[in-house]
């Protein structure tokens, strides 16, 4: 690309030649047997068609939890990542508008009588959370009796479930259908007790980065390109985030 012709707003990205993109669990998991990292194709495809318009490569760098990506989002060195839009990370990173709405639900194993967020909060029931995820932290503001159990990242978190120290698991949708094939006859419950209004971020001090990355998310609602990966991602609860929820630091849970 001509130097002239390079946008001033993402000049060091295109000089770069890279978009280093930023996934935490569970916006990726891993293999138990083989270790392999698994992410999930809807945040490939977004990214990838914004590193297209950069006319860059695409990096990803898999981190264990949302602090450290938001610290490396920070610190330089990555440049953007996927996150809720709850008030917590307006105050760590700069959010653009959401590009997808996740549903908040449990996985519960064979048998279980758990069907939603009433029958979760009772007493003697344990919920296996993940710390600091915003699932956690809007499930949290809702329970009166349900006790919460904590893992600092989602295998353990998992494991809680699976072995019986916890009556249920409380995480994103998408990413307890995948776990839920580990764990036989487990399922995941229907109704769901938040949503996470998916946005990209990127360093607090990168305004001029977020106003590019913000026309870029408005340009992927609007072609349907945001959509049409929703729909070949086959996950239930996974939707593109309505115009209404569109001001970041908006609540995703409701």
């Amino acid at each position: 690309m001509s130097e002239h012709l390079i946008d001033p707003r993402v000049a060091d990205l295109v000089r770069a030649g890279k978009l280093q993109l930023a996934l935490f669990a569970p916006l990726h998991t891993k293999d138990p047997v083989t270790g392999e990292i698994r992410r999930y194709a809807f945040l490939i495809e977004t990214a990838r068609a914004l590193a297209k318009r950069l006319g860059v490569e695409l990096e990803v760098i898999d981190l264990p939890t949302p602090i450290a990506a938001m610290e490396c989002l920070n610190s330089g060195a990555c440049d953007v990542t996927f996150t809720g839009t709850e008030r917590s990370r307006t105050e760590q990173v700069g959010l653009t508008r959401p590009i997808f709405e996740v549903d908040f639900t449990f996985l519960v194993p064979a048998a279980s009588s758990i069907h939603g967020l009433a029958d979760a909060d009772r007493p003697g029931v344990r919920i296996a959370v993940v710390r600091h995820h915003l699932s956690t932290l809007a499930l949290g503001r809702l329970l009166k009796h349900a006790e919460l159990v904590y893992a600092e990242t989602p295998e353990p978190a998992f494991d809680l479930l699976r072995t019986g120290r916890a009556e249920a698991w409380a995480s994103v949708g998408f990413a307890l259908q995948e776990y839920s094939t580990r764990l036989p006859g487990s399922r995941v419950t229907e109704g769901r007790y938040g949503a996470n209004l998916l946005a990209m971020a990127v360093a607090k001090d990168r305004a001029e980065r977020l106003a590019y990355v913000t026309e870029f998310v408005e340009e992927i609602k609007a072609s349907g390109l945001a959509q049409r990966a929703v729909e070949r991602s086959g996950f239930r609860g996974l939707h593109v985030a309505a115009a209404e929820s569109s001001e970041p630091g908006k609540e995703g849970s409701r």
